[in-house]
């Protein structure tokens, strides 16, 4: 990016015309982020004393965190202390927060991944990494599958590379049950039945096997082949279509696109926010396998870029002395015991507003003994927090950083100076790690601190020095087909199939109520205002829009007034009618505040993904009350 400044303040924000993805311009939320920062950041520590949050000085900040460290560390051990580190800026400097922790510890730590953990332990069992080929590589596609993925709001860089793909000949298929802007982009655009990917990956591949169209070698690339295709075999095309909400040769003709490849399958991360997640995407992953497009140029199942590969880590890998599953957080931290838990501190997240059961969340947050939460803004956690430390925003961090979209690197460089009352975490955690006496932890420079982090990197081309004189680099560690020698990172160097169908997702139904809608699967979607739960511009308004077909509610009007209810909460919701949209579905943004009343996570239960400690946000079913 490259920043406009006027007398100290960023006036404007714009793509770089030289980098290779970026081409010169932005995301509305990422070019509005200077009216964020100005509609009101944290300028200097806050305490909290007689129940409120009042300006402190950072010595009395890091006095009174010092203090309490060493207390709760000598009167109930360091399982009693718990640091909760989500993405953030995703700046790997960031990471050094963990050190310290690992280090007074080590203390109890956070498994799980709410964005990403079904899909990417999906891909670690089938495939032995979770990463791509180079994004440019769909230059070399036939076909282009957008599984659940709306490039038009959550990956806007992808939308050029599309429109490449397409002059030379690609051509794209959209499937999500969601009617949205991507859609335009597409040659043909499917919306299967809410949660029904699975039954629809199967219908493909028992098209596959019936017109023996698979790859003849599949046999000696894939374990547990014949598993897999008695799962597809166990129903007919047109059962799995069914099952699936689409028409049988709707399947078939997928199915053609498979056979008539290289076809790359680009997989959005709606579908493994389910609780059979995992098995949804290990069907997409065996779909490229036995189709042959896994080893492709052109081919492939992206789901992720392994952004932090061609950086080093700050330390060891340490085993915590026990664990908080980040999706069902606010239940365990109320029922840890022995020890329980005494402080939380929060790096890079806003857990009240981005969990599942929100209330649950911020109640347990609100009866931990103290906490601390580092942040830009005073989000619903950090209003919880017992002291709050502000850190720099992206307009004034200095950091390095991968990217989600891409293989290419950067750094972060302030562009204007951070406020006096704001510290770097780097020099927080220095300072706090010199008053509670840990003589190991790193002192180096924030630049020094870069130089290690590109340590096994700096001499293939992607030192700090090259970063800072190209603006941003290729990993090196990342080659252009991932699976070049035709083999995947597997131990048996096979692809793992899967063999087994996953069970049926547990619901629970929101209460009937007189003039109710039928029950509606909620979708808490990314939009093109937000990231996460800081909100770009005007926001969201004084109500959370809530978007459905127009017969969903009978009579119901555009603007009007009703409650979203689940069996866990409700929310006050203003509809929006679109006709384009399925009539059991029930659209709102995510990322709205708790405090509010705008947060869908209000709604939505803690419920685990079948694999890599998902949460399973979009099994949740709702009613519409008009009011």
């Amino acid at each position: 990016m490259l920043a406009t400044v006027s007398d100290g303040v960023v006036t404007q924000l714009r793509g770089d015309p030289d980098h290779p993805v970026t081409r010169g311009f932005l995301c509305f939320r990422t070019s509005r982020f200077p009216e964020l920062v100005a509609a009101g950041r944290i300028g200097q520590p806050l305490i909290r004393r007689h129940g409120r949050l009042e300006p402190a000085t950072w010595d009395q900040a890091l006095g009174l965190i010092a203090e309490k460290l060493l207390q709760v560390r000598s009167e109930s051990g360091p399982a009693a202390i718990f640091h909760y580190r989500s993405g953030g800026s995703l700046g790997i400097l960031k990471h050094l927060a963990d050190l310290f922790f690992d280090q007074f510890g080590p203390c109890t730590g956070k498994v799980g991944d709410i964005c990403s953990g079904a899909g990417e332990a999906a891909q670690l069992h089938d495939l032995g990494t979770s990463d791509s080929n180079d994004l440019f590589d769909l230059l070399h596609s036939r076909h282009i599958v957008l599984w659940g993925k709306n490039p038009a709001v959550s990956n806007v860089h992808l939308v050029p590379v599309l429109k490449d793909a397409q002059a030379r000949g690609a051509r794209l298929v959209l499937i999500d049950p969601v009617h949205h802007k991507s859609a335009s982009l597409a040659e043909v655009a499917l919306q299967p039945a809410p949660g029904r990917d699975y039954e629809l990956a199967l219908g493909i591949a028992r098209e596959l096997f019936d017109s023996g169209r698979i790859d003849p070698q599949a046999a000696s690339f894939c374990d547990d082949l014949p598993a897999f295709r008695a799962l597809a075999e166990a129903r007919s095309v047109g059962e799995w279509a069914a099952l699936a909400g689409v028409a049988t040769e709707a399947v078939r003709q997928l199915a053609d696109r498979f056979a008539d490849g290289p076809t790359a399958i680009l997989v959005g991360w709606g579908m493994q926010r389910r609780q059979r997640g995992g098995a949804i995407v290990r069907a997409l992953d065996a779909l490229a396998a036995i189709s042959g497009n896994l080893f492709r140029s052109g081919g492939g199942v992206s789901f992720y870029f392994r952004r932090r590969k061609a950086f080093r880590a700050f330390g060891p890998v340490v085993k915590p002395p026990r664990v908080i599953r980040e999706p069902l957080l606010g239940h365990d931290l109320l029922a840890a015991t022995a020890p329980k838990v005494r402080v939380l501190w929060v790096t890079a997240g806003n857990p009240v507003a981005m969990l599942p059961d929100s209330a649950t969340t911020a109640r347990a947050i609100e009866a931990t003994e103290f906490v601390v939460v580092a942040d830009c803004f005073l989000t619903d956690t950090a209003r919880r927090a017992h002291v709050v430390l502000p850190v720099p925003t992206l307009l004034e961090d200095s950091d390095l950083l991968g990217a989600y979209g891409h293989h290419w690197i950067g750094e972060s460089r302030p562009v204007v100076q951070m406020p006096p009352g704001v510290k770097h975490e780097v020099a927080i955690f220095q300072e706090l790690a010199r008053r509670v006496g840990l003589a190991d932890y790193p002192q180096d420079s924030i630049d020094q601190c870069k130089r290690n982090a590109l340590a096994d990197v700096a001499g293939q081309g992607a030192s700090l020095d090259s970063l800072r004189k190209s603006g941003a680099v290729r990993s090196p560690v990342a080659d252009p087909l991932l699976f070049r020698q035709g083999q995947v990172f597997t131990g048996t160097g096979r692809v793992q199939l899967l063999a087994e169908a996953p069970p049926e997702p547990q619901l629970e139904l929101p209460p009937a109520r007189p003039g109710a809608s039928a029950p509606l699967w909620l979708f808490s979607n990314s939009t093109e205002k937000s990231q996460a739960s800081q909100w770009s511009g005007k926001g969201l308004g004084a109500l959370l829009p809530c978007t459905v077909h127009p017969e969903v509610v009978p009579n119901a009007r555009d603007g009007q007034r009703a409650r979203l209810v689940s069996a866990h909460g409700s929310l006050q919701v203003e509809l929006r009618l679109d006709p384009a949209q399925r009539r059991d579905t029930a659209i709102v943004p995510k990322g709205g505040h708790f405090d509010r009343g705008q947060s869908a996570n209000a709604l939505i239960a803690a419920r685990p993904t079948d694999l890599g400690l998902g949460a399973a946000y979009l099994d949740c079913l709702v009613r519409i009350v008009p009011e």
